[in-house]
């Protein structure tokens, strides 16, 4: 007999207390060593149409529910007495007679209605309103075409009258890869139709099947399901994404897209797709910092850990690991100067060379994101270059008065042997240029958007120009480390090879809607292309984010940890908790919150590693690769975020939309880790971007 879970289950585990949880995962364990033990006590559920659910006991007034036959055994759903019984009794599992492939179908002659999610606020029936008939979405959709997503017949009616205001919540009653066709089909996308099965084939074995019931061979495979249910979205690509993964690009390639809609899964998948159809090839996945390296490297192991050899032919490394290995092996040894190192010679520089009132601080940006990022070489280079993001303007005298500087810096670093990052990735590409044998071919990237002029002009010589030798995924609204750049000057024209990915899996339309407050609809970068938030949607919804700003840090820390005891007792496990903080200054002031909660913690550092067991306090710049069920993003005070200190720093009025920008990304890309719960506190004077969040937000 076959043991299988279906992911309804695992997301109805979830929203039980962790007492109940853990009474479930014992009962589950139990299920799967014998079922048949009189222990279990077993009952068939006769009020369900499909005569093959049955429950068991899990704790006084806990029920799972399984589907059970003489060839497999299915952990379906699992919640208090009356509401388990009512959940199969409006369900049945059946073959999809299009696709082949296994189903949960809710009976639609039970459902009356369908409510409208409360940001809507409305009660719409399914069918449109007569009296303004509203535009239907999938009225010239064939049913051949809907039925072969995967859309149960008896609710083709229902998707034929779908419109805008009620389509996630038609969404919700659906199986889930016809929901996420349909919601593909609504924001103007086109889904790919599947190769349908035979008739002889077992429908747990459909593609469509196998993301939603996982097969479990043992009770290790069980606990990691059960512990870690995110992980299966590291498996398998959903029907949106494929078709970027599995497509052939004539030059560079890009897919963006708001936080959530997949792109790390993508860039992954792309990487094993490259070598997988390339035997002989070397394939590159990396980013731009060994932390989010390291996320890549375990998200590979648990996608391609059946494949060794496959495995070995995808090297995982952050872009300066790969640099150093790199220069290494076709320059020799490299000695790499600090910031701080570089940040020493420029003050001694600049109290060498008189006639300037330039703060150290503009010394240093101008040094990093000018005369080292684009490696110039002589005064006429830093006279023409265009400052693109640096807006303070220059004139030629004052240009020459810094030249002055950065040439004494020039001359220190030359006489003791010591290379930049910048120095090290351009003549790395120099060497790659004139090589016919590149060490690797084909680059995929994760997190473009903060890759440096010097890396971007790396991977340029190391793809050239070669058709799908370089791969990037990345979201311009997350741009938090690198001022903007072009990357068609440096040979990276990705125009006509962009595609921006629309639908959400990770975050819930309700904080999602919000976030995107921050960031506006569409995000330009300097070539012009253009990241659209205004159309992506989310494949669930959950209650609306929370903000609260309060008196003083004693409250805040009080309403903090009340917020996270409530959640906690709601069923949410420590470690699927995350605080953020804008920097180390408030960290004591999470820790704090969170002990008054009683729930233990981990303060994170660079290498960001969770602990099981553990609330994970960070700070925002180490958000990315991370996510958490519930989130608090706490401390947004005024003169916390946007940081006061890099407010002062600024040279020039101009420069201050860039910082007012990365600021707005960093608090995006926190409240954005968050899966079904938001928290978000600040003590009066609140920072001015939670304005841009208040609009439809409990308080």
């Amino acid at each position: 007999m076959e043991f299988r879970i279906a992911d309804t289950f695992t997301d109805s585990l979830a929203r039980l207390t962790g007492d109940e949880q853990k009474a479930v995962k014992t009962t589950a364990f139990d299920l799967q060593l014998n079922p048949a033990h009189p222990s279990m006590s077993l009952h068939r559920i006769e009020q369900s149409k499909d005569k093959n659910f049955w429950s068991v006991r899990a704790g006084s007034d806990i029920r799972i529910v399984l589907h059970k036959t003489q060839a497999s055994l299915l952990l379906c759903y699992v919640d208090h007495h009356d509401k388990a019984y009512d959940w199969a009794a409006r369900r049945k599992l059946e073959t999809h007679p299009t696709t082949g492939a296994a189903q949960l179908v809710e009976v639609r002659e039970t459902v009356q209605q369908v409510i409208v999610p409360v940001y809507v606020q409305a009660e719409l029936p399914l069918a449109p309103r007569a009296s303004s008939p509203p535009k239907l979405l999938f009225a010239h959709q064939p049913d051949e075409e809907l039925l072969a997503y995967g859309v149960p017949a008896e609710w083709l009616a229902d998707v034929k009258a779908a419109t805008e205001d009620n389509v996630l919540a038609l969404a919700d009653h659906l199986p889930a890869e016809a929901a996420e066709a349909l919601l593909e089909l609504a924001t103007g996308g086109k889904p790919r139709i599947p190769a349908p099965a035979l008739a002889t084939a077992n429908p747990f074995d459909h593609p469509d099947a196998q993301r939603r019931f996982r097969v479990m061979t043992n009770v290790a495979e069980l606990e990691a399901a059960l512990n870690f249910p995110w992980e299966k979205w590291t498996v398998f690509l959903h029907p949106e994404q494929r078709q970027w993964v599995e497509r052939d690009y004539t030059g560079p390639a890009r897919v963006s897209g708001s936080a959530g809609t997949g792109k790390t899964i993508v860039a992954l998948h792309r990487a094993v797709y490259l070598a997988r159809s390339n035997p002989d090839a070397r394939v590159l996945l990396t980013t731009f910092s060994d932390t989010l390296a390291s996320a890549l490297h375990t998200k590979l192991k648990r996608l391609v850990g059946s494949e060794p050899r496959l495995a070995e032919r995808i090297d995982v490394a952050s872009l300066d690991a790969i640099g150093q290995r790199l220069y290494k092996a076709k320059q020799g040894p490299v000695k790499l100067a600090s910031r701080q190192v570089v940040r020493q010679m420029l003050e001694r520089a600049s109290k060498a060379v008189s006639g300037h009132r330039f703060s150290l601080h503009f010394l240093v940006t101008e040094w990093e994101q000018i005369v080292d990022a684009w490696q110039l070489a002589s005064w006429h280079d830093y006279r023409d270059v265009t400052r693109l993001g640096r807006k303070t303007r220059l004139p030629e005298p004052q240009r020459a008065v810094l030249w002055a500087i950065f040439e004494q810096v020039r001359s220190a670093l030359a006489a003791q042997k010591l290379l930049t990052h910048a120095g090290m990735f351009t003549g790395l590409a120099t060497v790659l240029a004139a090589s016919k044998h590149p060490p690797y071919d084909f680059a995929v990237v994760d997190e473009a958007q903060d890759l440096s002029v010097a890396h971007l002009r790396f991977l340029a010589a190391l793809g050239a120009k070669r058709p799908d030798a370089l791969f990037f995924s990345g979201d311009l609204g997350q741009r938090i480390f690198q001022q903007p750049f072009s990357w068609k000057s440096l040979g990276v024209d990705i125009r006509g090879r962009s595609r921006t990915l629309r639908i959400n899996y990770r975050t819930s339309h309700q904080i999602r809607q919000q976030a995107d407050r921050l960031l506006g609809e569409q995000t330009v970068d300097v070539d012009g292309n253009a990241d659209t938030r205004s159309d992506t949607v989310s494949v669930f919804n959950g209650p609306p984010p929370v903000i609260r700003v309060v008196k003083d840090e004693s409250e805040e820390i009080k309403t903090v940890g009340a917020w996270l005891a409530e959640q906690s007792s709601a069923g949410i496990l420590p470690q699927e908790f995350g605080v953020f903080v804008r920097s180390a200054a408030q960290l004591e002031r999470a820790q704090e919150a969170v002990a008054a909660s009683g729930l233990p913690f981990k303060v994170l550092d660079e290498h960001v590693e969770t602990a099981s067991g553990h609330v994970s306090i960070i700070t925002m710049h180490l958000a990315k690769g991370l996510e958490f069920r519930a989130v608090v993003v706490m401390a947004c005070d005024d003169e916390v975020i946007p940081l006061q200190d890099r407010i002062e720093t600024v040279g020039d009025d101009a420069d201050l939309q860039e910082v007012y920008d990365t600021e707005r990304h960093l608090l995006y890309v926190a409240c954005t880790r968050a899966r079904d719960h938001l928290l978000v506190t600040g003590v009066a004077p609140a920072s001015e971007f939670l304005d841009d969040f208040r609009l439809g937000v409990q308080e």
